[in-house]
């Protein structure tokens, strides 16, 4: 089953904890400190695999964590940090945030990597707090929580050549003469409901992967029959090949037809047009095919080489697969179409304070705020301590005063609550 989308929730591992711990050899008397860090959390990590074509594992399975960090121990001794979680995926998989719908990365090279959700910081021991006043530290860090996110899989395909054209051109039917695929011919619309690759072996030194896109019509870049669901696949070819039918058709209708995929590619992105394109004329052997090629030529020769073609009966392919090499000799490799406006950087920095009434809640956010909040012991009045005066020293209770915040009233950070009480 050929799957080219998929939704997935990933989150990494959780740091591991911070050890209270002191020195208690017997020939030590006031033995310092000896609380040793936590190991860091393992990321999860997207890897492009060539040896991928569908995402169809991400649709039995939606939910990946990686491993939290060991705790640390006594005698300052450092938890293991957890393995990265490696998630394979298909060469060409764009990864977009599922709720901002965002492009993380586009993955089109092997073995090009993307960490999706990093782990958390393992947190330190109290051996890391002793200080001339303070030598002997009663607390330590909680490991900080690793990232969380809901991830958009979009698989486009990476192909050489690109086959476009209306439902029942013939483009699956050409693509099984030119190649080892196989795709499923009939003759009704929309026989084709996945895109299909092939490999074109013309000699040892002249090859190149052809890609049947399912059939255009009229609206497709609104999402009209499948034409929304596969135009993304197009944006990664380097030639486009429009495969036209000639045959039983009147001249006005061939170019009816030319034009009505081209528009659709205006449509969903002008780039595309800009792409070398080539015509295809394709059942030269059925009744009028012939005189609709020179119809054809005659109005689109100026602009396009066109090649007279039967897919079915195999006639004139070779000069049109040798010009494809040709043209591909030429050409840089094909960067993928993008739209600058959806890109992210996957780790912005938050500005350092930000409070936020909602309701009878102040609610307080910064990335460094946040982070302290979470790796704070709240079971150790010593920890808690040190956290407020962190809060006083980043400012924070002067911004809850200046939003509002009287004595008494709930102040969220994170998942923590508190009861705002001015110093």
């Amino acid at each position: 089953m050929f799957y080219d989308e998929a939704k997935i929730y990933v989150r990494g591992g959780d740091g591991g904890n911070g050890a209270v711990a002191f020195r208690r050899e017997k020939y030590v008397p006031r033995g310092g400190p000896s609380g040793g860090d936590g190991g860091r959390g393992g990321s999860v990590i997207l890897e492009a695999d060539p040896g991928l074509r569908t995402l169809v594992d991400f649709h039995y399975r939606t939910h990946y964590r990686a491993e939290r960090g060991e705790h640390g121990q006594g005698k300052n001794k450092h938890g293991r940090s957890a393995p990265d979680l490696i998630l394979r995926v298909p060469v060409g998989t764009v990864v977009k945030d599922a709720e901002t719908n965002k492009v993380i990365a586009d993955l089109i090279y092997p073995g090009q990597r993307v960490v999706v959700a990093a782990g958390g910081r393992g947190g330190r021991g109290n051996a890391r707090f002793a200080t001339p006043w303070d030598q002997a530290p009663t607390f330590a860090e909680k490991g900080e929580p690793g990232e969380e996110r809901w991830l958009l899989l979009e698989l486009k395909l990476l192909a050489d050549v690109g086959l476009i054209g209306l439902p029942n051109a013939g483009k699956s039917t050409l693509l099984s003469r030119i190649s080892a695929a196989r795709p499923k011919i009939a003759d009704y619309p929309f026989t084709t409901l996945t895109p299909n690759l092939g490999v074109v072996r013309l000699d040892e030194e002249h090859s190149f992967v052809v890609a049947d896109i399912p059939g255009l019509i009229e609206g497709a870049h609104r999402g009209a029959g499948l034409g929304l669901k596969f135009l993304r696949h197009i944006e990664r070819t380097r030639i486009l090949v429009h495969v036209l039918e000639v045959g039983m058709l009147t001249g006005e209708e061939v170019l009816r037809n030319f034009k009505i995929v081209n528009e659709e590619l205006n449509h969903y992105s002008p780039k595309l047009l800009e792409r070398p394109q080539v015509i295809a004329a394709n059942k030269i052997d059925l009744p009028g095919g012939e005189e609709n090629v020179e119809f054809v030529k005659a109005n689109l020769g100026a602009s396009y080489r066109i090649f007279p073609i039967s897919a079915l009966k195999g006639e004139g392919l070779e000069p049109l697969l040798w010009h494809l090499a040709e043209l591909l000799a030429g050409l840089p490799e094909s960067e993928p179409i993008t739209f600058e406006e959806e890109y992210e950087e996957v780790h912005v920095r938050k500005a350092p304070v930000s409070v936020v009434r909602q309701g009878n809640v102040f609610l307080v956010t910064g990335t460094e705020i946040e982070r302290r909040v979470a790796m704070t012991d709240f079971n150790n009045e010593a920890a808690v301590r040190r956290l407020q005066r962190f809060l006083k020293r980043t400012g924070v209770e002067e911004a809850l005063r200046r939003a509002g915040a009287r004595p008494g009233d709930i102040v969220r950070i994170g998942e923590q609550e508190f009861e705002f009480q001015a110093g």
